[in-house]
């Protein structure tokens, strides 16, 4: 029994039972597989210098085939089980520096050279051959090998550049020379991957990648940077157009307050002033949608003014008679209320009819308009400026969303009777056209088709604010039908 227990393979199983339970019994951590690993290669080195076979020295001369066997199979077991320990120490550090994606062409490179510093290590110890042929015929295969291979070993080795220099990281959104853009997807030994604006697959070769200007769309931060060019009629002073654009810009919802943005006068002629908006978005996703809504505010801004683009095509003949026919004062008003589809039914002497019977008021910036609580009796126009819807709770204000020239609010007082839910804010100066219930009823008794857009326009603003209620204050939210039937109940429609 004790020649049993003093026998270095009876030894060795032994650890290796005791390696297979603690794998199961202990948790699958990379710390505690890390542990282990270092703890049976210390029991394994004091096993083998306890026994006589130090792995770093040559077998006697002598030995019988037995323990050549045992002796050479112990040793390169030591060497493998140094390499794993080495291993498990660089996931290590990797996961704990939080970044294995990034990092992961390194790790594999460092993970081969350990590996092959092993294997050279048995030629010699083990196995007593000599490791300077071993290398110098290797050297003759791997140029061999790298004639045959340039390409791909070219865009290895720009791979391993790119991993060291770190000019983008999984999840960037990068711009390749101006011709190619994505998100990155993977970086790997031969190639990077994109996907693209479109959702699309693109694989550049590394070589490429690294002959490439890269522009980082995702550094220093996510949010990014975007502008514009307008050209309007220069019929006003460009101090009074760069008012109007900060008032664009105000009323923003989906641009980044901070830095400010920007609006400067670029070129002036006789046929048009050009102005530059500058401007910064959460993200790149967010560009063209914050674009979009910039135009449709320098649209709304311009038109409540009475300000032209440079570019508009000219009118057709009809309208422009129309118009000569109308008092400059109401023919403003009336073009200011295509601004609201919520009256595309109407002709446009019944726009004319409802502009001069609409009552103008005018606020100061930080006024309130319409206070929380309070039940609107009128349906009110925002003509020009800039307006926010504003909850108050004590001290604190949360700004939900702002107005522009062509929204309107009031409809949930006029139409429902029921209390604002939050106030509304003049941001900037604020001219605001008031429509009384009486004849807002006169106007739905004509065309009852208004109902039905007020009732799309307060059902969406209901889920709204259900959404941004949700973990506050409860509202029960109407149905489209619900809000339909109660306007037309309220307001005597068929």
């Amino acid at each position: 029994m004790s020649q049993v227990l003093n026998d270095p393979l009876a030894q060795f199983f032994a650890l290796l039972v005791l390696r297979s339970l603690a794998k199961f019994t202990l948790p699958g951590s990379t710390l505690t597989r890390f542990s282990l690993n270092l703890v049976l290669f210390a029991i394994l080195t004091g096993l083998l210098i306890y026994n006589g076979m130090p792995p770093y020295m040559p077998l006697a001369a002598g030995t019988s085939v037995v323990d050549q066997f045992s002796d050479g199979m112990l040793k390169t077991i030591w060497w493998i089980g140094g390499a794993a320990v080495l291993v498990s120490a660089v996931r290590m550090f990797l996961i704990l520096e939080e970044k294995p994606n990034e990092g992961r062409l390194l790790q594999d490179i460092v993970i081969a050279v350990i590996y092959t510093g092993a294997a050279f290590c048995v030629f010699a110890y083990v196995f007593r051959l000599p490791v300077g042929t071993v290398v110098a015929t290797s050297g003759v295969f791997a140029i061999a090998l790298g004639l045959a291979l340039q390409s791909t070993l070219n865009d290895v080795f720009s791979g391993i550049a790119l991993n060291l220099n770190r000019p983008l990281s999984v999840g960037d959104w990068v711009v390749l020379d101006e011709n190619v853009q994505g998100k990155v997807l993977e970086t790997n030994w031969r190639s990077t991957q994109f996907i693209n604006g479109t959702g699309d697959l693109v694989v550049v070769p590394n070589s490429i990648l690294a002959k490439s200007r890269i522009t980082n769309l995702s550094v220093p931060n996510a949010s990014h940077g975007a502008s514009f060019r307008i050209k309007l009629s220069p019929t006003i002073l460009p101090s009074k157009i760069i008012e109007i654009f900060d008032k664009v810009l105000l009323s923003s919802n989906e641009i980044l307050r901070a830095p400010a943005p920007s609006a400067a006068i670029v070129s002036l002629n006789r046929d048009a002033i050009e102005v530059e908006v500058s401007y910064r978005v959460p993200d790149i996703y967010s560009v063209a949608r914050a674009r979009t809504e910039l135009f449709d505010l320098v649209y709304r801004h311009t038109t409540a003014v009475g300000l032209e683009l440079a570019t508009a095509p000219p009118r057709d003949e009809a309208a422009r008679q129309a118009d000569l026919t109308l008092p400059a004062p109401t023919a403003h008003l009336a073009k200011f209320m295509g601004l609201f589809p919520l009256f595309d039914v109407l002709t446009a002497k019944e726009k004319v009819d409802l502009t001069t019977d609409m009552a103008h008021h005018v606020f100061k910036k930080d006024e309130v308009i319409a206070h929380k609580g309070a039940a609107s009796t009128s349906l009110m126009l925002l003509k020009s400026g800039v307006a926010a819807l504003v909850d108050t709770d004590g001290k604190k204000h949360v700004e939900y969303r702002r107005l522009a020239p062509g929204d309107l609010f009031g409809e949930r007082g006029v139409l429902l009777g029921a209390l604002e839910s939050c106030e509304v804010r003049a941001v900037s100066s604020v001219i605001v056209c008031e429509i009384t219930k009486n004849r807002l009823a006169a106007v739905l008794q004509e065309r009852p088709a208004i109902a039905e857009q007020l009732a799309l326009i307060l059902s969406a603003r209901t889920r709204a604010e259900e959404a941004i209620h949700a973990a506050g204050i409860h509202q029960t939210p109407h149905s489209i039908d619900t809000l339909r039937t109660r306007i037309r109940h309220l307001f005597y429609l068929k």
